[in-house]
């Protein structure tokens, strides 16, 4: 359904003393999610982990510029076809709900959505839907301070779901939100992959993320270093394949709870060898002169040298 390949993101921007500078934030990430399937994309703050969602739906500012190669359904992923898709076939669930218009009733917001997509019915496409999240008839003319943070979730995960779209990107669906709805959202997300629509799920929580997805991909520094099957993550971590990944499932409280020294390096200060050096306990006089490509392993995909 999506696949991205070599995506760099480059912001055009001005420093202190007013000279044009080019910012390199995202370089050579690589992504693929298909039909039917949950990919969660994991990542710290600065990671890409956003601006990848933005770069697919078109969205990024006037002084951004994108190269590397987006395909969606088999085609090119082009800023007229993008236009074209977004909000149609290619919808977004955002982060915060603040999204929604605080003045209008949310039952005219999902009907509006429906409408851009092409739905022929969108009043009754309504009704069903929010039969379909278990939110009354009356919440329809309800405006989304009257919503609790649960019903503001499910009017959220409506306007991408009542429409034809074929990608869904949630992007941060579930931070400071109660452990049921954080379950229940994600359990929409999972029924909205098994419908047969590719689903991105956008998150700093690795437990959520392995309750829905099918597989795993985690970002460093604007790049893609390992795509995982869920599965992988178990035990002490020993089926990952990057070290960055095994360092986060071994920080979590019922692994190790073990910290990972150092910090992830700011777009302007990256080294000019593998993104990870810095940090890594496996880094040789190789790491340091060269950034190694993605790469198949055993049923994934890693970008580091020392991984078998």
């Amino acid at each position: 359904m999506l696949t991205v390949e070599n995506l760099s993101v480059t912001f055009s921007m001005y420093n202190d003393g007013l000279r044009q500078q080019q910012l390199v934030v995202i370089t050579d990430l690589d992504l693929e999610i298909n039909a039917g399937e949950v990919v969660a994309v994991l990542g710290s703050s600065g990671s890409g982990k956003s601006l990848l969602a933005h770069a697919v739906l078109g969205i990024l500012p006037n002084n951004a510029s994108v190269g590397g190669t987006m395909m969606f359904a088999g085609e090119p992923l082009t800023t007229q076809r993008q236009a074209q898709l977004r909000g149609k076939q290619i919808a977004l669930i955002p982060q915060s709900v603040g999204y929604l218009d605080p003045l209008m009733p949310v039952g005219q917001q999902v009907a509006r959505a429906a409408q851009l997509s092409g739905v022929s019915q969108p009043q009754q496409a309504v009704r069903q839907t929010f039969n379909r999240y278990s939110l009354a008839d009356r919440v329809r003319n309800m405006l989304p301070f009257q919503l609790s943070g649960g019903m503001a979730r499910r009017i959220l995960v409506s306007t991408a779901a009542i429409g034809q779209a074929q990608l869904i990107i949630a992007d941060e669906p579930t931070p400071g939100l109660h452990p049921d709805v954080v379950a229940e959202t994600l359990r929409h997300l999972r029924e909205l992959a098994d419908s047969g629509k590719a689903v991105m799920l956008i998150t700093h929580d690795i437990q959520a993320a392995l309750a829905v997805a099918d597989r795993v991909a985690v970002f460093y520094a604007g790049t893609t270093v390992e795509v995982a099957r869920a599965t992988d993550f178990a035990g002490d971590g020993q089926a990952l394949r990057h070290p960055y990944t095994q360092a986060l499932w071994r920080a979590l409280p019922q692994n190790d709870f073990t910290p990972l020294p150092g910090v992830q390096p700011a777009p302007n200060a990256l080294p000019s060898g593998c993104l990870f050096l810095d940090r890594c306990p496996l880094k040789t006089s190789m790491c340091e002169v060269e950034r190694p490509a993605l790469r198949s392993l055993r049923g994934g995909a890693v970008r580091c040298i020392h991984a078998t």
